[in-house]
């Protein structure tokens, strides 16, 4: 059996960096491939992107923006996928709060206010038993500089202007697992559960004591369950 490509799609304010466990425990059983997704301003162009830096058959990943753009793949070229790993992600579009909110963001943004990620948002994305925990919160404020004001706005934008990707599940029957942080504020747990019902062929894996950045804050346990699924 020839041995699998796994592209794995970064969230938001997200590079390569946050897969640095996935990528050091998994390579032993695939080839892995990482998309820089912050360079584009929509999630078409993200997937092309992503496609062009993939084989012609692949293992697709997305955490959080990631799986925006996972399902945009699957629009766009179903056949190349071979099987589909959704993290703390969700097939819903934003309320129209959250887009104001975002609007908001960027509004800042442009005024000279993009500082990263703040302090005070960290509790939304990670576990309150880990917000001093630097292995956890200190490459999340590092990736947040790296990508920038501009890879910022770029990927909000993209994020607004996603569709629903609901219809769609129903239609993906590819071996699937469903990975989510018990404690996810950003894309709660009930956002899993109707994707993996919607999904015949998923599994859903739910890690306790986590919060939405579960590559991180729970690696082993997310590295687990990408293996049994890799192995499926």
């Amino acid at each position: 059996m020839p041995r699998p490509t796994l592209v794995l799609l970064p969230g938001l304010l997200n590079t390569r960096r946050l897969f640095e466990r996935q990528i050091a425990d998994l390579s032993d059983i695939a080839d892995i491939v990482v998309p820089e997704l912050h360079h584009h301003d929509s999630l078409g162009a993200m997937a092309e992107a992503a496609l062009a830096a993939a084989p012609e058959r692949f293992a697709l990943a997305g955490f959080s923006m990631g799986g925006y753009v996972a399902f945009e793949i699957l629009r766009r070229a179903p056949q190349r996928v071979e099987r589909l790993a959704l993290i703390d992600t969700q097939a819903a579009p934003d309320p129209p709060e959250v887009t104001v909110r975002r609007r908001g963001f960027i509004e800042q943004t442009r005024l000279g206010r993009f500082k990263g990620v703040q302090p005070a948002l960290l509790p939304t994305f990670v576990h309150t038993g880990r917000l001093r925990d630097s292995t956890v919160v200190q490459p999340i404020l590092d990736m947040a500089q790296e990508v920038g004001a501009e890879g910022f706005v770029r990927e909000q934008n993209a994020i607004m202007a996603r569709p629903d990707s609901r219809p769609l599940l129903a239609a993906i029957n590819v071996p699937t697992v469903v990975i989510v942080g018990r404690q996810d504020l950003a894309t709660p747990l009930p956002r899993s559960q109707e994707m993996a019902a919607d999904i015949a062929n998923a599994r859903l894996v739910v890690i306790e004591n986590c919060g939405h950045m579960s590559p991180l804050e729970k690696p082993a346990e997310v590295n687990e369950a990408l293996r049994r699924w890799l192995a499926a």
